[in-house]
């Protein structure tokens, strides 16, 4: 059995394992309601997944497709909610999607969609749409315009994923959580009313309490749940790789939201700081997250499409690649395409260590749009292996600001 020091340092009502979004999220949500919390980080925030995502704050308008209206009224929820909470960060921008021939979605079945995102978003301003004119077709980035049958002009939102995360973390440091990068779970065993937590800091080891865990490791979930004794249910998953190229130079202000000729996924292109990102992909992993590398093939797949509509960008086919970059989404292990799976993201509570005793909240999946909405869920799952909380700051109040320097509690 470790040996603890006295006092209540090494003691905390919450310890969660992962400093991505859903992870520091949590990590906010918590501190809000006056509760003690300590965020584990193995590298840095938004070191993993969260670092390599499309950096779109969207309302889903793909999941419509598949009737997953929930999942749309929150996604536009929760953008609406960070427009107005962190405008420096989130800020809305206009996709285009053009509509050619061989597109497998109908002009009429988009302008249904768009319509039907306009009235899930209430008809608020930031939902309206249009149909761009051929006489504006010729100031579209150089998009070809061989088989162009329509334009639609939407919005949806923008964010730094890394920034996002730090403001999210820094917010939940002023409200008192304690953060501690380059920390690695080593163990942890329930007692009947804590968990006994070993971690890895840097060249050391320390013990910590706590009475309840959340682990939202993203890719490496299950992994954690190995170093947990008695060691937790699991979920059956498939980590999806996605791929992310930018291109030096940029088109434009716009975003454009096309479909590939070859497999008819979609994907985007859009402007990022002063390049050109085109994403993304999907292709199944297996192994260690940490080996994680863009693929070959999923360069040359987006770099095909990215083409295909642009021909004349930047050179051609001469564009420079300034960087790769790849992630990996958690989906529930399934034989069916990646593409086509529910993006719900699944909580798995186990509170049958005890009565009011311990208890644990896995965080499968997730989606960067979700993030509050997702510590709210797990907060109101873990509330009965928490204490009373001391205090009711709601997360949807809270302002967020890019940070200008990164807070440590390290």
């Amino acid at each position: 059995m470790p040996e603890f020091a006295t006092g209540t340092s090494d003691y905390f009502d919450l310890l969660v394992v992962g400093g991505g979004i859903n992870g520091v999220a949590v990590a906010q949500a918590a501190a809000a309601k006056g509760h003690s919390v300590l965020l584990l980080e193995k590298s840095e925030l938004a070191a993993g997944t969260s670092r390599a995502s499309s950096k779109l704050i969207h309302g889903g308008l793909r999941y419509l497709e598949s009737y997953e209206f929930s999942l749309v009224y929150e996604a536009l929820r929760e953008r609406a909610l960070m427009l107005r909470n962190a405008p420096d960060l989130v800020a809305l921008k206009k996709f285009y999607i053009p509509v050619y021939r061989h597109t497998r979605r109908a002009p009429w079945l988009i302008f249904a969609g768009l319509s039907l995102y306009a009235l899930c978003d209430r008809l608020r301003s930031s939902s309206r749409f249009r149909i761009v004119p051929k006489s504006e077709w010729n100031t579209l980035d150089g998009i070809a315009t061989k088989d162009l049958r329509a334009v639609f002009q939407y919005q949806d939102a923008q964010t730094d994923d890394v920034e996002l995360t730090r403001a999210v973390m820094n917010s939940a440091i002023d409200l008192g959580a304690v953060l501690k990068e380059h920390s690695r779970l080593i163990s942890a065993h329930w007692h009947e009313d804590h968990f006994s937590v070993l971690v890895e800091h840097l060249d050391s080891r320390i013990n910590y309490r706590c009475g309840a865990m959340v682990n939202a490791g993203g890719p490496w979930v299950n992994r954690i749940n190995e170093c947990i004794e008695p060691a937790p249910r699991t979920l059956g998953i498939d980590l999806i790789q996605g791929t992310h190229v930018e291109l030096e130079g940029q088109m434009s202000d716009r975003f454009y939201y096309v479909e590939s000729p070859r497999d008819g996924r979609a994907v985007f292109v859009m402007p990022w700081y002063e390049n050109t990102l085109i994403g993304t992909t999907e292709a199944r992993f297996s192994g260690n997250p940490d080996d994680i590398k863009a693929l070959d093939s999923s360069v040359r797949y987006l770099l095909g499409v990215f083409r295909h509509y642009f021909p004349n960008f930047n050179g051609g086919s001469n564009a420079r690649i300034v960087n790769r970059m790849a992630g990996a989404r958690v989906l529930p292990e399934a034989k069916t395409s990646a593409f086509k799976r529910s993006r719900e993201t699944i909580l798995y509570w186990q509170p049958e260590f005890t009565p009011g005793g311990p208890a644990i909240c896995t965080i499968y999946g997730g989606k960067l749009t979700a993030w509050r909405a997702t510590a709210d869920k797990v907060l109101k799952t873990i509330r009965t292996a928490l204490p009373a909380p001391k205090r009711d700051i709601d997360t949807k109040t809270l302002r967020l600001q890019r940070a200008t320097h990164r807070k440590s509690t390290a």
